[in-house]
């Protein structure tokens, strides 16, 4: 039975409060699933939760106030599924994000990711790093989330023969943010592995804990962190890639049909229904979006019909035009320990106050400053900085207020703003 702290991050776990509830966070390559292992997540909430689920920017799902009795059980259902929470936490490799789940390449970084994740996951050589290391595959440059991963892939050729990308490294969020630097361009994905293990060791063998690899290459400089993984490369050679068989969501002539989740939060009924129509309808595929939503994909107009009759019949393609394109959302300290602010009441509250122009765009609030809904990649975010005492004595949380209108990480435009002054900041956006 797993039971030290350190043991229960490396299985994706982390304590929730002081009356020994546990977070679990299931690794979900590219966010994609299949319809059983969605319904079998499901159950697990139902039967060992509070029959909630959060889905995670990162395409992965997470259980809430878990009881540390069952976790043996629940990784055992979730290996018969093919699924693993090992990683998910603590200085390991993490699980496989993708923001692109729409793309006609996602297939393609669907398999890669399915790859990388079976190569890293559970390996010993991949874990007691000095911190997390985060790695993203994504088909073009648009949703710029290559800038805040240890390695980002974007895939430039996605053609059968010839699977190239442009690798990005060293970026990173939390209390300093720092896009990362292009590393290396037109990377055969034969030579992927090799690589990212290289990278690995480099961050492995000289950085100190808990610090992640942007620390490394600010400390050293570019110009001796590349000459350090140049001697990793040296001692490795490109592994060989035997065929293996993959499950393959094809999407080149079909169209992706995505259901909203406000908050990520999800409750398992509506997954088990979603499960359902997925395995009728959609080809017995969903995917989590890196946007915390569900999304299904229809390969003829024929099925498109059928999926959408089917979806508004149980009233879950509804979206109000009012709200925003996109609201990434953590949990904030509604579930989780480090949160400084009830995220989700704060969403709804920017969400009414939000005029018609600042409605269509993007937004995402984080409950601390480890940015765990990426509020610097979005139009605007909201960073909850620190707690400040009241006049009543208790504390008030204050927001840092972000705005991205380029190409890179979004700026600070208003700092330590309480929550009323927050508000009246962004009615005053245009």
């Amino acid at each position: 039975m797993i039971k030290s702290d350190q043991e229960l991050r490396l299985y994706g776990v982390y304590r929730q409060d002081k009356d020994e509830h546990f977070m679990l966070r299931v690794k979900i390559p590219a966010g994609f699933l299949t319809s059983e292992q969605a319904t079998k997540i499901a159950v697990i909430s139902k039967q060992y939760s509070n029959g909630m689920l959060h889905l995670t920017s990162r395409g992965n799902v997470e259980f809430h106030w878990l009881r540390h009795e069952n976790l043996e059980e629940i990784f055992t259902a979730l290996a018969d599924l093919g699924l693993t929470t090992r990683g998910a936490c603590g200085g390991a490799v993490r699980g496989i994000a993708c923001s692109t789940t729409n793309s006609p390449r996602y297939p393609v970084l669907q398999a890669v990711a399915q790859k990388l994740n079976r190569h890293f996951s559970g390996n010993p050589a991949f874990e007691g790093l000095p911190k997390k290391f985060k790695i993203g595959v994504d088909a073009d440059y648009r949703e710029a989330r290559h800038l805040i991963q240890d390695l980002g892939l974007i895939l430039v050729n996605g053609e059968k023969e010839q699977v190239v990308f442009d690798v990005w490294c060293a970026g990173g969020l939390g209390r300093e943010p720092q896009a990362g630097i292009l590393l290396e361009q037109a990377v055969p994905e034969t030579r992927l592995i090799q690589l990212i293990e290289s990278v690995v060791e480099v961050y492995r063998e000289n950085t100190p804990p808990p610090k992640r690899l942007k620390f490394l290459l600010n400390t050293i400089g570019e110009k001796r962190f590349r000459g350090l993984l140049h001697e990793a490369m040296l001692k490795r050679l490109a592994p060989e890639q035997p065929e293996e068989e993959a499950v393959f969501l094809q999407a080149e002539e079909g169209v992706f049909i995505e259901i909203p989740v406000f908050a990520g939060e999800l409750k398992a009924d509506t997954l088990l229904l979603l499960a359902r129509i997925a395995n009728d309808c959609a080809g017995g595929f969903l995917s989590v979006t890196a946007n915390q939503d569900i999304a299904l994909l229809a390969k003829s107009a024929g099925e498109a019909s059928a999926l959408q009759s089917a979806l508004s019949l149980k009233g879950l393609n509804k979206q109000h035009s009012d709200e925003p394109s996109t609201f990434r959302i953590c949990p904030g300290n509604h579930e989780c320990r480090m949160g400084l602010a009830p995220t989700r009441d704060i969403a709804r509250q920017v969400i009414s106050t939000l005029d018609k122009a600042a409605a269509g765009r993007s937004w995402a609030i984080s409950g601390c400053q480890n940015s765990c809904s990426q509020p610097q990649l979005a139009d605007f975010g909201i960073v909850t900085k620190k707690l400040q005492a009241d006049e009543a004595g208790g504390k008030q949380p204050l927001f840092d207020l972000y705005h991205r209108d380029d190409d890179k990480l979004g700026h600070c435009i208003a700092e330590e703003l309480p929550a009323n002054a927050l508000y009246e900041k962004i009615r005053s956006l245009k």
